[in-house]
């Protein structure tokens, strides 16, 4: 009997395994939503993003533009790669304004770096030049100069106060010197 006592009870509590297990199968399938592993894909990490539509609003007045004139950088309606110019010999130097209390004590927190220059000198070399051949124009980023013989278009390293500049050629070493006064945003930062 107890043979048989014993195989009964491995067959019950064979079934009572299977009978829980298929209602923890039925919870899970309750609260968990179905997904195969093989749509997983690194894309689906995050929140769902929707879908954009291939609609945009066209800012420009004039439709058959391919681009908004505020788009098109300061300085590109100078270039021209057919011009055959050369283009000069030309150096840029940074001045600062240094006092006895930067030299001697450093109070005033200036530094040699650009960052602390208020001013911008561009020489240029223009031998067999006069000076009623030049044509200067400066914009707030960009130098634009033209002679007979040269051609410069000079994309500043920083904006520039444009209506502020000085100018001089000096005809004994046959170069154009422009003084120009850097302007940044935040200059009072930079300057205590």
């Amino acid at each position: 009997m107890d043979s048989v006592s014993s195989g009964s009870s491995l067959q019950l509590l064979a079934k009572l395994l299977r009978d829980t297990q298929d209602n923890d199968d039925k919870e899970e399938d309750e609260h968990v939503p179905h997904c195969s592993v093989s749509t997983m894909t690194p894309g689906s990490i995050g929140p769902v993003k929707k879908e954009t539509t291939g609609t945009f609003q066209v800012k420009s007045e004039n439709k058959k533009a391919i681009w908004d004139t505020e788009e098109v950088p300061e300085g590109s309606e100078f270039g021209d790669t057919w011009d055959p110019r050369e283009q000069p010999e030309y150096q840029i130097l940074f001045k600062q304004s240094v006092g006895t209390e930067d030299v001697f004590f450093g109070m005033s927190g200036k530094d040699p770096s650009t960052a602390c220059c208020e001013d911008m000198v561009i020489k240029i070399n223009l031998p067999e030049t006069k000076y009623s051949d030049i044509t200067l124009d400066i914009q707030d980023k960009v130098l634009d100069l033209r002679t007979p013989q040269k051609k410069l278009l000079l994309h500043l390293p920083y904006p520039v106060d444009s209506k502020n500049g000085k100018a001089r050629f000096i005809s004994e070493e046959e170069t154009l010197e422009v003084t120009l006064r850097i302007s940044r945003k935040f200059d009072f930062t930079n300057f205590v």
